[in-house]
């Protein structure tokens, strides 16, 4: 198996509309796209798909899994955007290599979020 890239990340929340006006604040550089085909929409980050959908009895919202680490390139900015928007602490920070930090915040969804810079 060849791997090329991480293709999305599906986020699932109770409140998909209020989820996606997050998101879409977070990730300021997110391009929202439309597939009227399929009835769907999801954030463009990048070339990753940001995808959000009902939270349900197979899968809830919250802190129970992988965590995506995105790297940005003023960690302290990227830290307080979120902190503004109502992203928690939930671990770290701590200095990883290369003189960076990373830690991981809680959305207001109870979904995490890592960043690394």
């Amino acid at each position: 198996m060849l791997i090329k890239k991480i293709a999305a990340i599906m986020i699932h929340a109770p409140d998909i509309k209020a989820a996606f006006t997050w998101y879409r604040n977070a990730f300021s550089q997110s391009k929202l796209v439309r597939l009227e085909e399929f009835n769907f929409e999801f954030l463009d980050v990048n070339g990753i798909q940001i995808e959000i959908v009902p939270a349900d009895e197979k899968v809830a919202s919250g802190a129970a899994g992988s965590v995506v680490y995105w790297e940005v390139e003023n960690f302290q900015e990227s830290f307080d955007h979120l902190t503004s928007m109502g992203a928690f602490l939930y671990r770290g920070p701590m200095k990883i290599e290369n003189n960076r930090q990373m830690c991981q915040l809680k959305d207001p969804f109870g979904n995490l979020i890592g960043i690394r810079g």
